[in-house]
């Protein structure tokens, strides 16, 4: 190995190791995920549970847990159960949408002016 390459090394260890100012860049990446990331959780977290309950109707339409509950007609209420889970599937996507939108304009101002300060130098 030679002498270049030991100080790349070195230097590469070394930035690990040194406290590091968080830039305007930095700064940027943090608000935008800080506007995404609560229309993403909840997204995530609503059509799992959308999806849960439309398989859970779809169980009692095709198998004989309806009987096992000691439901007398299983085909109906899993009709009725998978359609609340797929309406529920269905208004994620809006909501979601919903949700980015007013924590867009909310920080818009924000992140515009930390991109203008960004892009300006």
């Amino acid at each position: 190995m030679n002498r270049n390459d030991q100080q790349f090394i070195a230097q590469k260890i070394r930035t690990q190791y040194m406290e590091q100012q968080p830039s305007d860049l930095d700064e940027l990446r943090q608000l935008d995920a800080e506007v995404k990331r609560p229309a993403n959780v909840f997204a995530y977290v609503f059509g799992s549970i959308s999806a849960i309950i439309m398989g859970a109707g779809m169980s009692l339409v095709m198998t004989d847990i309806g009987a096992t509950l000691g439901l007398a007609n299983a085909m109906v209420s899993g009709i009725a159960v998978g359609i609340v889970g797929m309406v529920m599937a269905i208004v994620n996507y809006p909501i979601y949408k919903n949700i980015l939108a007013v924590r867009k304009a909310k920080y818009a101002d924000e992140i515009l002016a930390l991109s203008e300060k960004i892009m300006n130098r």
